[in-house]
């Protein structure tokens, strides 16, 4: 038995307590991707399937420590997580970097408040943190993920925030973390295993399921998505969905819908079309196919309507 399981069981047992004694019965095993990298994968489905284990969460595995890349949607998968990692290595956790501030990538790092490791997000969650829609999701999550979101829930801030980008090594590995913007959320971050050509990309890409558009700003996501297309990777962890090896293959649905879902309410304003005429008449072809269409697509469509609204006027 690893020298450090004891105080993994001890957190295991401790986030269980705050969640009415019990862990969630899902399944979370750790994908080997390369030599240093692996990930865990959340089914496809919206925020509150699967006792939230909807995301994804990728680590990095080196002699000197290990490097985390969100940490799930519950304290509760949090625990799971930090389980899975232990049983990898016992090596220390030395830093969490978190891709985005938004509820399923990290209520999580409620369970790695005993590991020591420093927590690191984009400059832009600032301005999530400091709005009112953190904690009204916090709320609304105590109730759709009760029990395993309550009122021992909080949200873990970052312990320092990154603009622009930075490299480090660790036993050996070289890695590169860029904040890519606003284009997912308030503030992204991307992850670069170089030695390994892995990227985790947090939910700049949705693999398998249509994409949930909150307060993106899809002109810039589009443009972000544009350069993953010509990265060369080896494979690329998105934030929902299996891993893959070809970018452009990977990248193909999240940019195709968004593309698509931008010309088709582009077309409306510029006509003056009410939101409503306008999506009834779209013809969303496959799309409708995919999960959580029904639940994120008509969200989504709107929002970008709104945005396009004021694009224009601002063009005027």
């Amino acid at each position: 038995m690893s020298r450090l399981w004891p105080l993994a069981l001890l957190l295991l047992i401790d986030i269980a307590a705050a969640s009415e004694d019990r862990l969630p019965p899902v399944e979370m095993k750790p994908v080997q991707v390369s030599s240093h990298a692996y990930y865990v994968s959340g089914a496809t489905g919206v925020a509150t399937d699967n006792y939230g284990f909807v995301s994804n969460s990728a680590f990095v595995v080196t002699t000197e420590g290990i490097v985390v890349f969100d940490t799930l949607g519950t304290p509760a998968l949090g625990a799971r997580l930090l389980a899975a990692i232990r049983s990898i290595s016992d090596a220390p956790i030395r830093r969490i970097y978190i891709s985005h501030y938004h509820a399923d990538h990290m209520y999580g790092n409620q369970a790695f408040s005993g590991t020591g490791a420093e927590i690191i997000a984009s400059d832009g969650a600032k301005t999530y943190l400091e709005g009112d829609v953190a904690q009204l999701r916090l709320q609304e999550r105590r109730v759709s993920l009760s029990p395993w979101v309550n009122e021992s829930t909080r949200i873990i801030e970052p312990d320092r925030y990154l603009q622009n980008e930075e490299r480090f090594t660790l036993g050996g590995v070289d890695i590169r973390v860029v904040d890519v913007g606003s284009a997912h959320s308030e503030g992204d971050l991307v992850l670069f295993v170089e030695n390994d050509g892995v990227l985790f990309s947090g939910d700049i890409i949705f693999a398998e399921r249509i994409p949930f558009l909150g307060t993106s700003s899809s002109a810039e996501w589009l443009d972000v998505l544009e350069q993953m297309e010509q990265a060369e990777v080896s494979a690329i962890v998105p934030g929902h969905g299996p891993a893959a090896g070809n970018p452009g293959e990977i990248v193909s649905l999240t940019k195709s819908y968004l593309s698509f879902v931008r010309e088709s309410m582009r077309q409306a304003v510029e006509d003056w079309v009410p939101f409503d005429e306008a999506y009834e008449a779209t013809d969303w072809g496959d799309f409708i196919e995919y999960p959580a269409f029904l639940e994120a697509n008509r969200r989504n469509a709107y929002g970008i309507y709104l945005s396009l609204e004021q694009e224009s006027l601002k063009d005027q």
